[in-house]
């Protein structure tokens, strides 16, 4: 008889496991190692965030009972229009008022819940046995737990090689809100800002002239925000609340663990003027890149002093310096991001329905929903055809 926490396929078998079952595996640690976002991220989002989400993790098993790979994975309730304008949302919104859980489903998501997702394998030759693993136990693992979607949240394009087996079988694969990337072969700032279009430069310096004007504004580059953590987090939650798209809400505890567990990595950016901090900026730096993962704005100056655009520069300028060589930022905010000369740089979602009668039709609806269908700003970029 099988054990209920165990799903057999041809090539092994998937156990589930809580966190607590990790924390002194060897294979756990192994997952995620050549990842930004490594093993003690996972953790670090189980822990502290408060969504809702569901965590759980995957243990691959090859016949030989070797352990090939840790996926994490995590139930949430999803609003499937969530950021869909117009009249599609109008339709949803009027059926709503007689069915409220209209396209509101519980979805299995694998990946990360803050953040673009990976495949955890142990080594990296395994992609494609892992997503061949993945794609023989989810749709099982899923209808166990009552989830009516199974969606792999913000693969980058890297993986689209290995995942070709989940497009192949049941999965639709959508463009997610994709991500920008800025090379930073330049000298300093001044260099890069000289290859902006004329345009840009003169609005830019329109700006940073407005800034200058202001009492004098000091950066404080730091690893752990901790004893800041109360005056960061509010400045965080402003920004946060004028995005029309939400999924994670980061913590006060979330901040202080990265900067403590992850210091290797974190860095926080701290924007003070008159002894005030006004703006904070949270970064991931790995390898030759930095990746911009979130911004917190004072909006009683933040929009007169174009602090966007001043943090922007700075942190650029900073990451020059130190010899990185790609700045990578979180999705969103697309318009001054074109005109900075980013590229996009895709996320894909993988979506399946666990009813095998309705998943055809779902197919060719969700494309429809994709956040990326009603963001005419994405089109503008000289890349977007790799959407």
């Amino acid at each position: 008889m099988p054990h209920p926490n165990e799903i057999r396929f041809p090539q092994g078998v998937a156990k589930v496991s809580q966190l607590r079952d990790l924390r002194n595996s060897e294979a756990w640690q192994h997952a995620l190692q050549n990842k930004c976002k490594d093993h003690r991220y996972y953790e670090i989002v189980e822990e502290t965030l408060e969504c809702g989400f569901k965590h759980h993790y995957l243990q691959l098993e090859d016949r030989s009972g070797n352990i090939r790979a840790i996926q994490p994975v995590f139930f949430v309730r999803q609003n499937l229009v969530e950021g869909v304008p117009g009249k599609i949302r109008s339709i949803v919104d009027g059926i709503r008022k007689l069915f409220p859980r209209f396209l509101t489903m519980r979805v299995l998501m694998i990946g990360c819940g803050a953040g673009a997702g990976d495949l955890g394998t142990c080594n990296a030759k395994d992609e494609t046995w892992l997503a061949n693993a993945l794609q023989a136990t989810l749709r099982t693992y899923a209808k166990q737990n009552k989830a009516s979607l199974v969606v792999f949240k913000d693969f980058p394009a890297n993986y689209r090689g290995a995942l070709q087996t989940l497009v192949s079988g049941a999965y639709a694969r959508i463009p997610s809100m994709p991500m920008t990337r800025l090379p930073l072969h330049y000298q300093n700032w001044d260099e890069y800002f000289a290859t902006l279009s004329k345009a840009t430069r003169k609005d830019l310096r329109r700006k940073f002239r407005n800034a200058e004007r202001a009492p004098k504004i000091e950066m404080e580059v730091m690893n752990d925000i901790s004893p800041l953590v109360d005056e960061i987090h509010p400045l965080y939650l402003a920004v946060h609340e004028r995005s029309k798209l939400k999924f994670e809400t980061l913590t006060k505890h979330y901040f202080r663990a990265v900067g403590r567990r992850m210091p290797d990595h974190a860095r926080f950016f701290i924007w003070r003027q008159n002894g005030k901090i006004v703006a904070f900026g949270f970064c991931l730096v790995c390898g030759d890149i930095i990746y911009d993962e979130c911004i917190g704005l004072d909006y009683g100056v933040a929009l007169d002093l174009h602090l966007y655009f001043y943090t922007l520069r700075d942190i650029i300028s900073w990451a020059i310096q130190q010899g990185l060589k790609y700045y990578y930022s979180n999705p969103l905010n697309y318009e001054p991001k074109l005109h900075l000369d980013c590229d996009l740089l895709p996320l894909d979602l993988y979506i399946m329905h666990t009813n095998p009668l309705l998943n055809p039709i779902f197919r060719r609806m969700i494309k429809y929903l994709g956040p990326t269908h009603h963001d005419p700003v994405l089109q503008k970029f000289p890349n977007a055809d790799q959407l």
